[in-house]
């Protein structure tokens, strides 16, 4: 029988006051995990003394800041277990999750990737995700394109995905999680729980949809990645590179509206180049 020893991965930057919760919801699991795994990427507040003193049985790893990537990389290459877990240090897991979704994966073994519904909180409001964001499963890439489709949060997947497909780009300060899921949907199906097992907040000041500019610019670099990667068929490669040039449209108006010349020269560039 396979193993299904799980290690969970929370990343976490100068967020003291949150991880705690995140790490709680792991520890309260009615399935517990073998090993929970916290990389402090490089935090300055006081997340190492608060956590020594309130969890003294999880593994701890400070390294130096090299953003949710790098911090992310160095769990997987850290962990034990073979069904690795992610939780933002700003979500938090209902108590069912990893039971879960380890009997889904038990019925249904072809899977190497289980990801689940999720409840939204946006500055302390329950609010309810639109149509465009609705999960679902199987074979996913085309779903993947216009915008990330699977939450880190919810997703459980075995490591031998990532020695296929490579682990997360350390050269994108955001949409990293649309990269990796881009590359992961060209080849695996993807089973889908239709259980809100995962609590996700938004609206505080350091979410990266708040921090870091103009968020396509990386998932074009993405598409680019994924198009040269040769992975695709040949209808997916068709859509990529309609969902591509699309992006780089969009972009470009904005650049253009920004007086970005030089910026807005790139693109056409590399419109062209694809366009052929």
């Amino acid at each position: 029988m396979e193993s299904q020893a799980v290690s969970v991965i929370i990343p976490t930057h100068n967020r003291a006051e949150l991880v705690g919760r995140a790490i709680s919801s792991v520890l309260a699991q009615s399935r517990p995990p073998e090993e929970v795994l916290v990389v402090d990427d490089g935090s300055t507040d006081d997340t190492t003394e608060r956590l020594a003193s309130r969890f003294p049985g999880i593994r701890y790893r400070a390294i130096a800041h090299r953003g949710v990537s790098g911090a992310r990389n160095r769990g997987i290459r850290d962990a034990r277990g073979d069904w690795l877990a992610f939780l933002d240090s700003d979500d938090e897991w209902l108590p069912a999750k990893l039971e879960e979704q380890l009997a889904a994966l038990a019925a249904e073994p072809q899977y190497r990737l289980c990801h689940t519904d999720e409840i939204w909180i946006r500055n302390g409001r329950r609010v309810n995700p639109r149509r465009r964001h609705a999960k679902r499963g199987g074979f996913l890439f085309r779903h993947c394109l216009p915008r990330c489709a699977i939450s880190p949060s919810s997703v459980l997947v075995h490591r031998s995905v990532f020695a296929r497909v490579g682990l997360f780009d350390e050269s994108l300060p955001a949409c990293e999680d649309y990269d990796l899921w881009l590359r992961i949907c060209a080849i695996f199906p993807v089973l889908y729980l239709d259980r809100r097992l995962v609590v996700k907040y938004g609206g505080h000041d350091d979410q990266l949809s708040r921090t870091v500019e103009a968020l396509d610019r990386y998932r074009i670099r993405a598409l680019v990645k994924i198009i040269e990667s040769g992975a695709l068929g040949a209808e997916d490669r068709r859509a990529a590179v309609a969902m591509l040039i699309a992006k780089i449209d969009v972009y470009s108006q904005g650049a253009a509206k920004r007086r970005r010349a030089a910026e807005v020269a790139e693109l056409a560039r590399l419109r062209t180049r694809f366009s052929e």
